[in-house]
């Protein structure tokens, strides 16, 4: 985990602790940042899952 030194709108951060029911910054901070990154590790997850069923060529003829 890193250190960074950002302003933060008091409201809004009083407004996500109790929307996230979180009871410092830093676990606002991190519980918003983990809520808004999922749905893009969701896409992240089924586009692996789609690359990992499909059927390549066998490796020994991939450069030819």
């Amino acid at each position: 985990m890193a250190k960074h030194l950002v302003d933060i709108d008091e409201t809004a951060l009083a407004a996500a602790q109790a929307e996230l029911r979180t009871r410092s910054m830093k676990e606002t901070v991190n519980e918003a940042l983990r809520r808004a990154g999922a749905p893009r590790n969701a896409k992240v997850h089924e586009a692996l899952d789609r690359l990992g069923q499909r059927d390549f060529a066998p490796r020994e003829e991939a450069w030819r």
